[in-house]
């Protein structure tokens, strides 16, 4: 089934809680379950909402049908606002179960923790073999497994998701949108390379997130990090199969927020399309990216490992010969080395309109691992600050005429 928080403030709130529908699945129990009705909840502003509240999860989990979780409008006081998941929880194999695109979703909550070592199963296999879906930029309304989504004005405020894995969602792993102060530690996602649209962690419009020591495996960006994001750490994260850690895209739609202050830094990359990647659409809408630092970066085997992609183009679904309206400025690229699968270890495609300013490359020591020649590096529309080792030269490569296109 479909499982949907909704919580308010932190210790005396409104709750507002409900579990999303799916068509039924057979078996018995479901329904609305009433915390007042049948627990005996109380919208007094002191009778704990804790027991109430857990008795009517634990009703709505033992049920194979749909089921409702309905907390009636009033003040209620809860005294914590933690989720312990020790098991394995599966979402229903058939994407045509859900008359939603998502599976969990946690939605206006402060002070809340997630915890306790246990696994989401999005059962991903059957809608990653759906006909046609690998060769198209999107699969249909397929389930997101973690879906840390803040709709509307709602946010997500000091949280915790600790020690969780997420395996074969059917879509992007962990969706978060409008939080702030929200951290992953020790979080654990696992999807083949060939799923597609599967991002590990997708992050936007949130200030404060922090994904600490974790593993992705995954089958599109281990981390995609959206418009309006700030003050962002990600630190110690081993990715590969994947996409890398990209920033973007942006451009494309209109009144993309600006994003700035984003630090990737002690992290992995192994056996991964791209290592870390910045990338925005040509033509299209205005935009900022700005403060953006990667240090510390170890590749192996990686396609593209450093890259700023000003033409990003999938599908060819863009105009191509237009430049980017996305300004791009302080951005450092430092301490990255390992081994590049292509022979452009460096590429830096900037907007023509719009050059990058202010960009740094310090210390780059990244070979080859192919036949073809040393590893180069590109530049188009930037004159960066170069100091320290520097393999390959920096920007001592001409830039094709076509570039080729990134996924």
């Amino acid at each position: 089934m479909a499982i949907q928080f909704n919580f308010v403030s932190s210790m005396l709130i409104l709750v507002l809680l409900s579990i999303s529908s799916v068509e039924g699945q057979g078996g018995g129990g479901g329904g609305v379950i009433d915390v007042v009705a049948k627990f005996g909840a109380k919208a007094d502003e002191k009778t704990d909402l804790s027991k109430p509240l857990l008795d009517a999860w634990k009703e709505a989990c033992a049920s194979t049908s749909p089921s409702k979780i309905v907390i009636p409008k009033g003040i209620y006081f809860l005294s914590t606002d933690t989720l312990d998941v020790q098991g394995t929880v599966k979402v229903p194999a058939d994407p045509g179960a859900f008359k939603k695109p998502k599976w969990i979703s946690f939605n206006r909550i402060e002070n809340f923790k997630l915890s306790g070592g246990g696994v989401f199963d999005g059962q991903g296999t059957t809608a990653y073999k759906r006909e046609g879906c690998k060769g198209h930029d999107y699969c249909g309304s397929l389930p997101i497994v973690s879906y840390f989504l803040i709709e509307k004005f709602d946010f997500l405020t000091n949280a915790i998701i600790q020690d969780i894995t997420t395996k074969d969602s059917k879509q992007f792993q962990a969706n978060v949108i409008a939080c702030k102060n929200i951290t992953f530690e020790h979080f654990t996602v696992s999807a083949p390379d060939e799923s597609p649209n599967t991002d590990g962690i997708h992050l936007g419009r949130s200030d404060g997130v922090n994904v600490l020591n974790s593993e992705i495996k995954t089958g599109d960006d281990c981390v995609s990090i959206g418009d309006g994001s700030k003050n962002l750490v990600i630190n110690g994260v081993t990715c590969g199969p994947g996409h890398g850690i990209s920033i973007g895209s942006l451009g494309l739609f209109k009144n993309e927020e600006p994003v700035y202050g984003v630090t990737v830094k002690n992290c992995t990359m192994t056996n991964t399309s791209n290592g870390v990647r910045i990338k925005t659409w040509p033509g299209a809408e205005p935009g900022t990216f700005s403060n953006i630092h990667f240090e510390d970066i170890t590749v192996t085997n990686v396609s593209s490992p450093i890259i700023i992609d000003q033409k990003y183009c999938p599908w060819n679904k863009c105009k191509i010969n237009e430049e980017s309206k996305v300004k791009l400025s302080n951005i450092s690229f430092k301490n990255i080395h390992g081994t590049s699968v292509r022979p452009e270890a460096v590429k830096i495609i900037c907007s023509a309109t719009l050059p990058c300013e202010n960009v740094e490359l310090v210390d780059i020591e990244i070979t080859h691992s192919g036949s073809t020649g040393p590893a180069v590096s590109q530049c188009s529309n930037v004159k960066p600050k170069v100091s320290g080792k520097q393999n390959p030269a920096a920007c001592s490569a001409p830039i094709p005429a076509k570039p080729t296109p990134t996924a």
